[in-house]
């Protein structure tokens, strides 16, 4: 008995401590097909990565789900496409779990990969950029990425078809530090309105970009990659964070059937 007991517990053991397999085949159309993994170390949070981790340090992206969702792989496409850039994208939720997130999970996930980048037997050990943080949500997941857009850690906050509910919670915007993206389904977005009147709101200096899309509340976010929003994020990210000035020429090249304007950035 002692000796099934001992075999029962090294099982345990050995599956709170292994990472789980990544889910689904790899994407993304960036030069590193990415996937996504769990990790006991960020049991509510679900880690989109490279498969082959690139030799240059990989920024951080944290993101919140629509909704408010613990589904952390609801939004897989899109973030695939990021992590197929050289970037490790966490989201909140686990793979296809269900439930309530909160802000404190994406400063859970900045935590940890920040732990992770030193601690002395992981895969991310001095892999990672951890001075080079983004933090993005989308609808209900963007009031999240607000609130953990105050850490000084953030370098760059992006909101996807999110804007505050009501002008109690306008002193939020005062907190926002670094550049900020508000990405908007156009007219028929449900968060159009509230989206526009924050990027009005932002503080005075805050380099700021605004860009709408017709495509409605639920953006392109199911389409391969993530769409045309995957393909403006990625931009967003390798510019603010990897400092390449070709993604630069994306953003500055948005045409028809994009509205854009920006403040403080150009």
């Amino acid at each position: 008995m002692l000796v099934l007991l001992a075999s029962v517990a090294a099982i345990v053991t050995t599956l709170l401590v292994t990472p789980v397999a990544a889910q689904a085949a790899p994407g993304g159309s960036g030069p590193y097909p990415a996937d996504y993994e769990t990790t006991i170390r960020l049991y509510s949070h679900t880690i989109y990565r490279p498969n082959t981790l690139p030799a240059g340090l990989m920024p951080i992206v944290v993101w919140g789900n629509g909704a408010c969702r613990a589904d952390g792989t609801w939004f897989q496409n899109i973030l695939k496409e990021f992590a197929s850039h050289g970037f490790l994208a966490i989201a909140n939720g686990r793979p296809g779990g269900a439930g309530s997130t909160d802000a404190d999970m994406l400063i859970e996930a900045i935590d940890w990969a920040v732990a992770e980048n030193s601690r002395v037997g992981s895969k991310y050990r001095g892999r990672l950029d951890t001075g080079r943080i983004a933090v993005m949500g989308q609808s209900c997941g963007g009031l999240e990425a607000l609130e953990a857009g105050a850490d000084a850690r953030v370098d760059t906050t992006v909101f996807w078809n999110s804007g505050l509910l009501s002008d109690l919670e306008n002193y939020r915007l005062s907190r926002l530090h670094g550049p900020v993206a508000y990405i908007t389904g156009g007219p028929d977005d449900i968060a159009y309105p509230n989206a526009v009147d924050d990027y009005g709101r932002l503080p005075a200096g805050l380099p700021a970009f605004m860009a709408h899309l017709p495509v409605g509340h639920y953006g392109t976010f199911s389409q391969t990659n993530g769409g045309e929003y995957g393909r403006v994020g990625a931009a967003w990210l390798k510019w603010q964070l990897k400092g390449d000035q070709t993604a630069r020429t994306v953003l500055t090249g948005l045409s028809s059937p994009w509205t854009v304007t920006s403040k403080n950035l150009f």
